[in-house]
């Protein structure tokens, strides 16, 4: 774990290899990583990646919005996880929105990105609660609501 500078900002959200990743910032002044697993759709600690991450120079790093990590999270977890919850048929709803452009060989209307979108801003919410019921330390279903009103992170 390690110490932050002064200027850091946290949270700090990345795609790391086309992975969630974020940074946060835990007891004790220090900053903490968290990649998203797509076997559980919940987070593990990735603190080796912290430097990497902070300081960049790796071409495969990207730096994310709020908006965007929620985006490509909620991407994955709708691509690799199935379940019974509720959550998993709003990833079903936007897995047939997908497969419809896909068959119609087309690109989303406006209207479809919108609710995409918004269903993935709903669905992150959803599944952040439940990893926070089973005790996920890094699990933030308010990161949500900060996406939805535009707040910078």
């Amino acid at each position: 774990m390690n110490d932050l500078p002064a200027d850091l900002v946290l949270p700090a959200f990345y795609s790391y290899y086309e992975s969630p990743v974020k940074v946060i910032e835990s007891e004790g002044d220090r900053a903490v990583a968290f990649r998203l697993s797509k076997d559980t759709g919940g987070w593990v600690a990735a603190n080796h990646l912290v430097d990497k991450l902070l300081l960049g120079g790796d071409d495969e790093i990207e730096e994310l919005t709020v908006d965007e990590f929620i985006q490509l999270t909620e991407h994955d977890r709708g691509y690799y996880l199935r379940g019974e919850a509720p959550v998993f048929a709003l990833y079903e709803t936007v897995r047939a929105i997908r497969e419809t452009q896909a068959h119609e060989r087309r690109r989303p209307t406006p209207t479809e990105v919108a609710l995409i979108a918004g269903i993935q801003r709903r669905t992150f919410a959803m599944f952040e609660e439940m990893l926070k019921l089973d005790g996920d330390p890094a699990a933030d279903p308010a990161l949500a609501d900060a996406a939805h009103r535009d707040i910078p992170r």
